[in-house]
């Protein structure tokens, strides 16, 4: 009879035929990295968001801020990312990642984002 290997270390395996790894850590293992692969596109939406959150806070101190949309998408910031949006009287959409929001405006040709803090008047 061959001998089997572990999938994760590489060891003998020892004991019933039907036993896929060595020990229970290198079965926790394969199943974590399984889970990774199967779940990478959520880990990449959930860091996008998160980095988008820490930018809107970090760039709007004052609860409305303009910036320019280089600079801010130098620092990180994608703009596909967003948790929900709101839409004034005015029809101009406004995009949050949770309670930071932007909108996206030209400014003498420039083109920049308007930085805003969500307001209870916004529900």
């Amino acid at each position: 009879m061959k001998n089997r290997l572990c999938p994760v270390c590489e060891s003998v395996i020892q004991g019933r035929p039907d036993k896929k790894f060595c020990s229970p850590n290198c079965k926790s293992a394969h199943q974590y990295e399984m889970r990774k692969k199967e779940e990478e596109f959520y880990f990449q939406v959930d860091a996008q968001l998160k980095t988008n959150r820490k930018l809107l806070k970090r760039f709007n101190q004052k609860g409305k801020t303009i910036i320019r949309r280089d600079e801010f998408e130098k620092e990180g910031f994608n703009a596909r990312f967003f948790t929900h949006y709101w839409k004034n009287q005015q029809n101009e959409v406004y995009y949050f990642c949770y309670e930071f929001g932007f909108r996206k405006i030209h400014d003498k040709g420039i083109k920049k984002y308007l930085l805003v803090s969500w307001q209870p008047y916004m529900n």
